[in-house]
């Protein structure tokens, strides 16, 4: 779970692969004649690099078809030749995974996943780069080690996010942190929260003042099970490793810890008092944002970009005021470390399938998709329709380009976000000095506020989201602990597997007993933990620390 992983570029692929569904509609499983590793005569390795083609996708996460006539798109193919078949995960992620392996019906591009390249379903990727590919080789140079399988050696998603160039500038937060709704501060007298006890007595003064309101959500559904299973690592001064705690190089769980049982504990305490959403254990995705989206929700732990259609909805509403801002709670004697540097998200972007009809063809298009020019297309938009450049060479839209950046309906026709959130990006700033997407231009994203965004931040004696939070820390070589590959049925893997079986069974029910029966629970949830292999998992994790350690290192 990363977060940031989302830290979103506004672009352009996702569209182009909503032209090729209303136009073509091209099976992943025709071949014409062209191997799975690209080594058969294609139009791409004989130099047509425009000739029409149409590729099928698989994305991991919901997602907006764009429009049909969306203008990118319309750009994409006439530059390109090329178009996509777009699919968003739609139900549960794990059993749309287990029936693809099961059939290795795969399209030719999925986003990346452990489980998919356990079942070898793609292609090794590096031979590719190499011959083809001399952008994207360039673009990850700095992490080619870090980007590899740590089980065989090869490349098989080029990632997402993680790759910066240039000066790094954040001024939205997309990580982890205890969310509260901007409305809620703003009545509260623009309060700052540093404990849990200070947060939840926000939430429960507001609440009793609007009794129809939320007081704390939560999440414990598929892969998305982190907001209500994080909280403890953050809240005791460590950053994101997933399921583990690192200390001194030396991982162990953390489920079964005096951090855990404290904030669970808190939990229950809130949930006696009519603060916790009853429906939280049960409710899906679509179900959790939809309630982020109807403004009622006061506050939730969660990493931003998990949330983020949610605000997305309320802003299209006109409901600026149901956003929120994220705090970082600590325990006491707790350093902060909520914020880190965007480790590279291994694993975690797109992969060619060893079904792909033309690899060739589509490495040379995420090849071209990584220049610079290409790039700014992606994530600023087309100059003198989407932004301006000021006399000094300084991207900045004006507010009527903004205004229009903000709507649900003028996205899905000028931009193509969720596929180009899959696609390798710039990330940083470009050659001449301008931020890669308008959310990390410093003075346009302060332009680029509402009016009452701008006075919130004015009363924190704040200029963004992200000086909430503190500076990151210089990334650990191994981070994020949580990228280790465990190998399919091994005993590590079972061992997570089955700790976060209990997680999500025994959460909900020891924060939904009454406050007597909390401490038997969580003896019972604990003692069911230590019956677990955790040492097979723990040992899997520290092994995967020490090869980054000595893999990765600069020698």
């Amino acid at each position: 779970m990363h977060k940031t992983v989302k830290r979103s570029a506004r672009a352009l692929a996702v569209g182009v692969f909503t032209l090729a569904l209303a136009l073509s509609g091209c099976s992943s499983n025709n071949s014409n004649g062209n191997s799975a590793n690209g080594t058969t005569a294609s139009p791409a390795a004989n130099g047509d690099d425009k000739a029409p083609v149409t590729f099928s996708v698989f994305m991991s996460g919901p997602g907006q078809q764009p429009t049909a006539d969306n203008k990118i798109l319309k750009l994409m193919k006439e530059e390109t030749g090329v178009s996509f078949n777009m699919e968003f995960l739609v139900g549960d992620l794990q059993q749309k995974l287990g029936v693809m392996i099961a059939s290795e019906d795969y399209p030719d591009i999925m986003s990346g996943d452990d489980k998919l390249i356990n079942a070898k379903a793609y292609i090794p990727l590096e031979d590719l780069i190499e011959q083809y590919a001399p952008n994207l080789k360039k673009h990850y140079a700095a992490v080619w080690n870090q980007i590899k399988d740590e089980n065989d050696g090869h490349i098989y998603v080029l990632p997402s996010y993680g790759v910066y160039q240039g000066t790094i500038t954040e001024p939205t937060y997309q990580g982890p942190g205890f969310w509260l709704q901007k409305a809620v501060l703003e009545e509260m007298g623009y309060p700052t929260p540093k404990t849990l006890d200070e947060y939840f007595d926000i939430i429960a003064k507001y609440k009793e003042k609007h009794p129809d309101m939320i007081g704390f959500e939560s999440l414990n559904f598929d892969w998305r099970v982190f907001p209500l299973q994080n909280a403890p690592e953050h809240l005791a001064g460590h950053p994101n490793d997933g399921a583990v705690i690192v200390d001194n190089n030396i991982a162990q769980i953390f489920a079964d810890k005096d951090i855990s049982k404290t904030y669970y504990k808190k939990l229950n305490e809130i949930n006696a008092q009519g603060l916790m959403d009853k429906e939280a254990f049960v409710q899906n995705y679509d179900q959790y944002l939809a309630k982020v989206a109807s403004g009622k929700v006061i506050g939730m732990f969660d990493q931003h970009w998990n949330f983020q259609d949610g605000e997305t909805s309320l802003i299209s509403q006109g409901k600026i005021e149901n956003t929120y801002i994220g705090f970082p709670l600590l325990y006491d004697g707790a350093e902060e470390w909520y914020r880190d540097r965007g480790a590279v998200g291994t694993n975690r972007g797109f992969g060619i399938s060893i079904n792909a009809k033309d690899p060739v063809r589509i490495i040379k298009f995420w090849d071209q998709m990584i220049t610079e020019d290409w790039q700014k297309t992606i994530q600023w938009g087309i100059k003198g329709e989407d932004y301006e450049v000021n006399a000094d060479g300084s991207f900045y839209r004006t507010p009527e380009q903004r205004a229009n950046a903000d709507q649900t309906s003028w996205q899905v026709a000028n931009k193509i976000t969720t596929m180009h959130g899959y696609m390798p990006k710039i990330q940083g700033t470009y050659s001449d000095g301008n931020a890669g997407d308008p959310g990390t231009q410093p003075q346009e994203f302060f332009d680029s506020l509402k009016p009452y965004d701008q006075k919130i931040l004015k009363a924190y004696n704040k200029k963004s989201w992200s000086e909430f939070f503190k500076e990151p820390k210089e990334n650990n070589i191994y981070f994020p602990a949580y990228s280790i590959v465990l190998k399919d049925g091994s005993a590590a893997q079972l061992a997570q597997s089955k700790l976060n079986d209990l997680q999500v069974k025994f959460l909900p029910k020891s924060i939904m007993a009454s406050p007597a029966e909390f401490e038997d629970v969580w003896t019972d949830y604990v003692n069911q933990i230590h019956k677990l292999d955790i040492k097979a998992y723990e040992d899997r994790i520290n092994e995967g620390i020490q090869q980054r350690i000595e893999q990765w290192s600069v020698k």
